[in-house]
């Protein structure tokens, strides 16, 4: 978990922007918010520094109802921090000031085995990967997960600018992918994990990236929607058009919705009609940060998402 700086116009660079507002972030914490704002149960597991960032986030996440009983305060490192530059269509740029930072320290004794265990769905990313001894603790908290028969949900979030270099992302990323029973990519991640093969082609999908052991494979596509692959079928939800203002936190919103409908119904992907449902859910998220431009605090909340599902158009939340 971090402190997103977001500079308060969209379209300059860094060095440009006048001004930068502070936002909580971290991929895992907003897919935890998310499933706790659609009314699920969500914890989080991580480090950040016993600093006035670290104690902000981790009641942030206590605000927002999510179990903060697995986060660490380190004494040494401070919380990371990562200036996010907007660009005119909304996407973003990172840079990241770490070298070390707390949630780099993260260690194998420090993780919440109980915590772990009560799971039904065990999330991560690939960024706890780059460096011991967060790699370990990242190892040992997957296999006490899949040990205790939680569903491994898996979602890259290529960070290029965090590893050592492109390969060492590649060979990363994929070293855990096997272990996976759900795995969340974007179209440019299956472009840079094939090493430029057509992110649209089903076969370069079914062939480079679906394992024997896989429940569900999403591909987001941004505005485009996203598509969904399994062993019996394979299709596609069409997204939502709207103005985009800032993208950040998007596709965290989409796991989030997804998981938090897979952990009522751990069947879900086996049933395509249903699949698709909760894949409508992230776009409603997606439209609230673009309106709103606050990532991770202002993901709506259940009852948002169904008045929203339910109208005719949707131009404005």
């Amino acid at each position: 978990m971090l402190i997103d700086l977001v500079p308060m116009t969209a379209g300059v660079s860094l060095a440009d922007a006048e001004g930068f507002k502070k936002a909580a972030g971290g991929a895992p914490a907003n897919v935890a918010v998310g499933i706790s704002r659609l009314g699920g149960s969500a914890a989080f597991m991580g480090k950040v520094g016993a600093d006035e960032f670290g104690y902000m986030l981790s009641n942030i996440l206590k605000e927002n109802n999510v179990d903060n009983s697995g986060m660490c305060f380190d004494e040494n490192a401070r919380t990371a921090l990562a200036f996010v530059t907007l660009r005119s269509d909304g996407e973003r740029e990172f840079m990241f000031y770490r070298n070390p930072s707390a949630d780099m320290l993260l260690t194998k004794n420090e993780l919440n085995v109980d915590l772990i265990k009560k799971a039904s769905i065990f999330h991560y990313g690939s960024i706890s990967l780059i460096e011991e001894p967060c790699r370990s603790a990242h190892l040992a908290a997957t296999d006490i997960a899949k040990q205790a028969g939680c569903i491994l949900s898996y979602d890259p979030n290529l960070r290029l600018p965090l590893w050592p270099s492109a390969e060492a992302a590649r060979k990363g990323i994929m070293s855990i992918w096997n272990l996976a029973d759900i795995i969340k990519v974007s179209e440019e991640e299956i472009t840079f994990l094939t090493g430029g093969d057509d992110p649209y082609d089903d076969e370069v999908v079914m062939n480079k990236l679906y394992h024997s052991n896989l429940k569900l494979l999403l591909v987001t596509e941004g505005p485009a929607g996203c598509r969904y692959y399994t062993k019996e079928f394979k299709g596609k939800v069409a997204g939502i058009k709207a103005d985009c203002v800032d993208t950040t936190g998007a596709g965290d919103s989409f796991v989030g919705s997804v998981l938090n409908s897979l952990a009522s119904d751990p069947e879900l992907f086996k049933n395509e009609k249903q699949l698709t449902w909760p894949s409508n859910l992230p776009m409603l998220v997606v439209l609230s940060l673009w309106k709103r431009k606050e990532p991770f605090l202002h993901y709506p909340q259940k009852k948002l998402s169904t008045k929203f599902l339910a109208k005719p158009r949707h131009d404005e939340i």
